[in-house]
């Protein structure tokens, strides 16, 4: 019974060993993927803000500069563009909405953000665009891979439409999570005008052609990743822009389009902070709790086989000799 027990003991020591690396290495690039209909949304301020009153062609202290933020994930573009490249691909088309205080759109952006649902990598397909103009993406937007390193990363930028390193600072404390900290300067550049604008019968498209005046932007991008996930947990934006030069200005060199220090809104980073400690767990388990956790198993049940399979082979200890029974005695041979 010993021998059969410490069998068993050892297949399973054996499977638990060999099903570690399977989790970390096949199970988890399968399984730890992002959602291709995700649907999210995020409101960001900037208080108080400069804002160019484009009535007046001045640029006014305002209370608040609110900047409302939607990502959709494209199921159907998903499978399509799945059907040409073979990966797993999430199509995200997002919009970045700009309103002033008084809840008037002060521009509107949209992006078609297309990526490998592990990895994070871009993926170039037919329809990926900033402001409907196509673009080829580098490197990473929105979100970090899965198990972010401590490393610099290439981010691209959608005003710029370029990409550049985006710096890792450091570790950091946020909301009771060990965050790493990215930072990026983007230096003052020209950018085209966005398409949607507060400028009854202006064609954005034509704007710098017709006036000769020009857009110029840069900004300081900050960001908290939780590093399990790869998803940022707070983000931040300095944020400055300039129209330049040309007749809609009269005759000025420049005047400030918008200059804010851009915040997620609190309720938006609990809840965001809540939902990545959510997504933490099933990563875990799957590159950390279990392919070290079995491997430990495993051994701890080998152990014990071990010692069963010695018990079992262990010599036994001979019985005592037992006493002889005492013989009659012979009655021809006792004495008279």
């Amino acid at each position: 019974m010993r021998r059969r027990a410490s069998l068993v003991l050892l297949a399973l020591a054996v499977f638990l060993t060999a099903l570690s690396p399977l989790l970390r290495w096949y199970a988890f690039p399968r399984l730890a993927k992002v959602p291709a209909g995700q649907y999210q949304e995020v409101v960001m301020e900037a208080r108080p803000a400069t804002l160019l009153d484009y009535g007046s062609l001045r640029a006014e202290k305002v209370e608040r500069l609110t900047i409302v933020q939607t990502l959709k994930g494209n199921v159907e573009e998903a499978e399509r563009i799945e059907r040409d490249t073979g990966r797993d691909v999430v199509v995200w088309d997002t919009l970045s909405h700009v309103q002033g205080p008084d809840g008037a759109m002060v521009s509107q952006i949209p992006e078609r953000y297309i990526f490998d649902a592990h990895t994070q990598d871009p993926v170039h397909a037919p329809g990926e665009m900033v402001d409907g103009t196509p673009v080829r993406r580098e490197g990473i937007a929105f979100k970090w891979p899965f198990l972010t390193e401590k490393r610099d990363y290439t981010y691209f930028d959608a005003q710029t439409r370029t990409s550049a390193p985006i710096h890792y600072r450091g570790v950091r404390t946020f909301h009771g999570l060990d965050v790493y900290y990215f930072e990026q300067t983007v230096p003052w550049t020209k950018v085209p005008f966005p398409r949607k604008m507060p400028i009854p019968g202006i064609d954005a498209s034509t704007l710098e052609k017709a006036t000769g005046t020009t857009r110029w932007y840069t900004t300081k991008r900050m960001f908290w990743v939780d590093p399990v996930t790869g998803a940022p947990v707070n983000g931040e934006e300095i944020h400055r822009e300039e129209l330049r030069g040309g007749t809609l200005l009269g005759g000025r060199d420049k005047v400030t389009a918008f200059a804010g220090h851009v915040k997620m809104r609190p309720d938006y980073v609990d809840h965001t902070v809540a939902l990545v400690k959510s997504q933490r767990l099933p990563v875990l388990l799957l590159t950390s709790y279990l392919p070290w956790g079995l491997p430990v198993l495993g051994g701890g049940l080998l152990a014990l086989a071990l010692f069963l399979e010695a018990r079992a082979r262990r010599p036994r200890a001979p019985a005592a000799p037992s006493a002889p029974e005492p013989r009659p005695s012979d009655p021809e041979s006792a004495p008279a």
